[in-house]
């Protein structure tokens, strides 16, 4: 329970730091692409971008984990049946 816990968490954290991004550091449009040159580099769009970084990596590895649970357990279940 734990485990989905954190994935919903990191999850949520990843959708809101991308919206949140998405409107105050790069909005959509022409004036967004011209106003993007200059609050890219600020504290509030760093932080945006770390924590977007961050949840994507803490996201792929926890599929990467699940898949790969699937195949050991797909692996060692004939082991287990002639037991």
């Amino acid at each position: 329970m734990k485990g989905v816990a954190s994935v919903f968490i990191a999850y949520t954290a990843h959708y809101t730091s991308v919206k949140a991004y998405n409107y105050m550091c790069v909005p959509d449009g022409f004036m967004g692409y011209m106003s993007g040159i200059v609050s890219m580099g600020s504290p509030v769009c760093s932080m945006g971008v770390h924590i977007i970084s961050s949840t994507q990596s803490f996201y792929s590895s926890v599929i990467l984990m699940a898949m790969s649970r699937l195949v050991v357990d797909n692996i060692m279940q004939p082991n287990n049946k002639q037991a």
